[in-house]
């Protein structure tokens, strides 16, 4: 029994001042890890820095510095750190091939959150989805569709594919394919049309609208209409002229060809 108390008696004798300076050390750093923490938060606020990529880097530089800490004092303590960190870096290989993919749409995120393609509230078309952001996470974004959908597209995929940012312009050209019948008159038809763009006051007068014939086609003469309108107005200007000329068409006497087909009975 003596003999057990004499090594526990020189274990503590030796490792005892290491084990309390490594837990003042420890204590102390977490301190400092705070402090660090606190000012990268308030430096990035003051910023004004993005609120998801504030809250990235405040998280990631928090891990970063608690694991050179923990390091730092298993050092201190005595614990061989070549090994441990040897064992360290072939568990983290074994660990980053088996989660490739998580860690693919990891760094998209990281790119998305710095360059920022798209923010929260923008209305893209990706991966083959169209919808408004709602939120940007590390690994995923978060669409909600036209139609309420919520859609989760991994962001590995969508910061390398094409993406088509709608709401990056104030303003979007609105385009359109009127026909009238060949026996019509075409300057009545382009009159018409003007004055349905100049009553409707979310067209814009800079850039001038756009009416032309474009297409002589096999039924109809057709005429390409553009317009500017705010990009929030899009959708609103679109659907309402195409009811406006159908409307105003039938008034004015100006026929809208639909394809037909004559068929032929021959009789023996």
């Amino acid at each position: 029994m003596d003999k057990y108390i004499d090594k526990i008696i020189n274990l503590g004798i030796e490792y005892g001042p290491k084990l309390i300076g490594a837990i003042i050390v420890l204590v102390i750093g977490l301190w400092i890890v705070k402090i660090i923490t606190k000012g990268i938060s308030k430096l990035m606020t003051k910023k004004k820095t993005d609120p998801s990529l504030a809250s990235f880097v405040k998280s990631l530089t928090n891990i970063l510095l608690k694991l050179m800490l923990v390091i730092s004092v298993m050092g201190m303590v005595g614990i061989e750190m070549t090994s441990f960190i040897a064992v360290l870096g072939a568990a983290g290989l074994a660990v980053g091939m088996a989660l490739s993919g998580t860690l693919q749409n990891f760094a998209g995120g990281v790119m998305i959150l710095i360059f920022k393609p798209f923010k929260v509230g923008d209305f893209i078309e990706a991966q083959g989805y169209i919808g408004t952001v709602s939120e940007i996470q590390l690994f995923n974004t978060i669409l909600k569709t036209l139609d309420n959908k919520t859609v989760i597209i991994p962001n590995g995929g969508l910061s390398t594919g094409s993406m088509i940012n709608y709401s990056t312009e104030p303003t979007r050209r609105v385009d359109w394919t009127f026909g009238i019948g060949y026996g019509d008159d075409i300057d009545k038809a382009k009159s018409v049309i003007f004055k349905l763009i100049e009553a409707d006051n979310r067209i814009l007068k800079d850039p001038e609208p756009f009416v032309a014939v474009s297409e002589l086609g096999d039924s109809s003469v057709n005429f390409a209409v553009r317009v500017w309108v705010k990009s929030e107005n899009y959708w609103g200007v679109f659907f309402d002229m195409n009811e406006a000329i159908y409307k105003t068409f039938n008034s004015e006497e100006l026929n809208i060809p639909y394809p037909q087909m004559d068929i032929h009975l021959h009789q023996n």
